[in-house]
């Protein structure tokens, strides 16, 4: 197994083979997978190394392309590619499918951004009905999208502002729909960007 992975290593940083850098990935997964160096977890680590691979090669400038999501939904086309190549040296038809799988996510990941911005320009217009809240609101939004889920300590802590205008303001915010309080009780309350995570639960 030690000298498989360092083989596999070797390809990955290997300049003088003249083989474009996707369909390197291609070949280097189903090596990966087909190496299977662990008791479990290879398959999350063969879909890792795609997407370290591309941004070590600056083919990403962030790792936007994770192909998880599209492989678990074809599991069955997935799983009979890679069978193809071992048992009958059908590498063509894996990396066509491979090749399939970055289109499709990709094409998926550019529907998902589009979809962030619209959301950013509907939420610019209806927080500036806030008055003299909405820079505070706009802030709170901005975060939210890091991390779309927010205590009234933590809006404090970002706004720098005492208790009562941030529960106030995340009051506000529910009641436009932008957040969604989810614990249920009085106290140490969450509340989630619901719009925001909606765009990622619903797909594309």
């Amino acid at each position: 197994m030690v000298d498989l992975l360092t083989d596999l290593e070797a390809f990955w940083h290997n300049d003088n083979v003249a083989v474009p850098h996707l369909i390197r990935c291609a070949l280097s997964h189903y090596q990966f997978e087909t190496i299977h160096p662990f008791l479990d977890g290879n398959g999350c680590i063969g879909r890792l190394l795609i997407t370290l691979y591309l941004v070590s090669h600056e083919l990403l400038s962030k790792p936007s392309l994770y192909l998880s999501a599209h492989l678990e939904k074809h599991r069955g086309a997935y799983y009979d590619a890679l069978t193809r190549v071992r048992e009958s040296n059908d590498i063509g038809h894996w990396v066509r499918f491979f090749l399939q799988a970055v289109i499709e996510t990709a094409e998926s990941g550019k529907r998902t951004f589009q979809r962030i911005l619209a959301l950013r320009q509907e939420l610019d217009a209806e927080i500036f009905k806030l008055g003299r809240r909405a820079e505070n609101a706009r802030q709170l939004i901005l975060y939210l999208y890091g991390t779309p889920t927010i205590s009234v300590n933590r809006a404090m802590e970002v706004l720098k502002i005492k208790y009562v205008p941030a529960n106030s303001l995340i009051a506000s915010l529910v009641d436009m729909g932008i957040l969604q309080e989810v614990t249920g009780f009085q106290r140490n309350r969450i509340f989630i960007f619901r719009r925001y995570i909606d765009i990622f639960r619903d797909g594309n």
